[in-house]
């Protein structure tokens, strides 16, 4: 499988997550990494040199091609001025939970929050479990 720089590793979670400066971006990933293994049944993984936690993982194929790709169900980074989630839907699609789901911007698949404090996390919940079932096949 190759194509994609960012891959599963082995690298340790917890001692990444230990590292966050950032004591409230620390707190939430804390919280991220509890809701999202909850809500996908999926173990947490770094996936890549940027340090993506991603949860479960899937193979596809892009329109009109041959090879295949892994990637993960769920995922988040904890990033200097926000937390990006990637989920693997057209996050777009899902205006009523949007509209409900408090002060965050969006992009087709990836969510961009300042802190949990926030968002609805019920709401956010939602979606991930959404995202957990629907992956995309670009």
């Amino acid at each position: 499988m190759a194509g994609l720089a960012t891959k599963e590793t082995n690298k340790n979670v917890a001692d990444f997550i230990e590292s966050i400066t950032n004591k409230s971006k620390q707190e939430d990933s804390k919280i991220l990494l509890q809701l999202i293994e909850k809500s996908t049944g999926y173990p947490p993984k770094i996936w890549g040199d940027n340090f993506i936690i991603g949860f479960g993982k899937y193979t596809y194929t892009r329109k009109n091609g041959k090879e295949e790709f892994e990637w993960f169900n769920v995922g988040f980074a904890p990033r200097k001025t926000k937390i990006t989630l990637y989920l693997t839907m057209d996050i777009s699609q899902e205006t009523k939970l949007l509209s409900q789901l408090g002060k965050c911007k969006w992009g087709k698949g990836c969510l961009y929050i300042n802190k949990l404090a926030d968002i609805d996390l019920a709401i956010l919940e939602q979606l991930i479990k959404k995202s957990k079932d629907a992956q995309w096949h670009t």
